[in-house]
């Protein structure tokens, strides 16, 4: 056990997200990203959260890794498909809201990819963290900041 470490973050996961560096990206999948056919495709680090949901396990990341200041959205989400135009996405607030208190620029730190286009951008990160979140379009990449 660690002091002020989120018991949420796995021995392998701290260690990932201390290995990566500045413009590091980290895609945290929803249940049913196909997280491991995504990180085999180059050999990304994969790893699972089963039981967790991508709101407690971004929550914990963020309070362990800055999100990058050097680009306009460190945060990226996937948009929804075309056939879902128009759904609301309420996973997506809660985002915003986490995001906001961890970087000043709160919901503006948050992107969107369409949905092909973050296949290709998860498939790049240096890591893909499967968890069991239920929730659709549930899916969000992370850069890495720097600490000054």
């Amino acid at each position: 056990m660690l002091k002020n470490i989120p018991p949420i973050l796995s021995p392998e996961l701290l260690k990932v997200l201390a290995e990566m560096g500045h413009s590091d990206r980290i895609c945290i999948g929803d249940g049913n990203f196909p997280g491991a056919r995504m990180a085999k495709a180059k050999n990304a680090i994969f790893l699972r959260a089963d039981g967790h949901g991508v709101p407690e396990i971004l929550e914990a990341i963020l309070q362990v890794m800055p999100l990058d200041a050097y680009v306009e959205t460190p945060a990226m989400i996937m948009e929804t498909g075309e056939q879902d135009k128009g759904l609301h996405i309420p996973i997506w607030d809660v985002y915003k809201d986490i995001i906001a208190k961890y970087d000043d620029r709160g919901a503006a730190a948050v992107g969107q990819y369409e949905r092909f286009k973050f296949y290709d951008e998860a498939m790049d990160c240096y890591c893909i963290l499967q968890t069991g979140e239920t929730e659709i379009y549930a899916n969000i990449i992370l850069q890495k900041g720097v600490i000054k």
